[in-house]
């Protein structure tokens, strides 16, 4: 058991059913050393309410985006985990490190439909293996992040060395800066 803030987690792999299935594939496949899971209130799943109801600080709190990128015919999705204190810089260093000529976040249907986890969920626990899963240096500073676990009724405290050996996990500076 672990505790942060107001909520107490327990190791996930006591814990599957709290998770999405994405992310049970995941930990089967990779391990749950370094994972607990709790369950929240899904109506305060996303992060400004989360934090502010269970007394976790945002930077402890990391989000996980989806982006669209593109170039010519060519379409193809990513991941960004940055703290919830930041914001990802997509348009600069996300579209540049992809190689896309555009890039935006991905529509809520299509994040939804290709991840399998619900919106305000998202992790990246399960994504595609072939998403490339962008996480910000400031993400590993931290010796513990809360995430999505899949759905919006759960939290996922990870450390982050399990997030990096993540399949296509690439650790840069992605935060925008000024």
């Amino acid at each position: 058991m672990m505790r942060l803030g107001e909520l107490d987690f327990t190791p996930i792999a006591d814990a599957l059913d709290l998770v999405a299935e994405p992310v049970r594939r995941d930990v089967r496949r990779g391990g749950a050393q370094g994972l607990w899971v709790s369950a929240i209130d899904p109506g305060l799943a996303d992060t400004a309410e989360f934090c502010a109801q269970y007394g976790i600080a945002p930077e402890h709190s990391a989000n996980c985006v989806v982006v669209e990128a593109k170039r010519a015919e060519r379409v193809w999705y990513a991941a960004c985990l940055v703290l919830a204190t930041t914001r990802a810089d997509v348009n600069g260093v996300v579209r540049k490190w992809l190689d896309a000529r555009k890039i935006s976040f991905a529509p809520t249907e299509t994040a939804v439909s290709l991840t399998g986890m619900e919106y305000g969920g998202i992790t990246p626990l399960g994504l595609p293996d072939d998403w490339p899963i962008l996480i910000d240096e400031q993400v590993l500073a931290q010796p513990h992040v809360v995430i999505g676990s899949g759905v919006r009724a759960s939290k996922i405290l990870a450390e982050p060395d399990r997030l990096t050996s993540l399949p296509r996990a690439e650790v840069l500076s992605i935060v925008k800066t000024g």
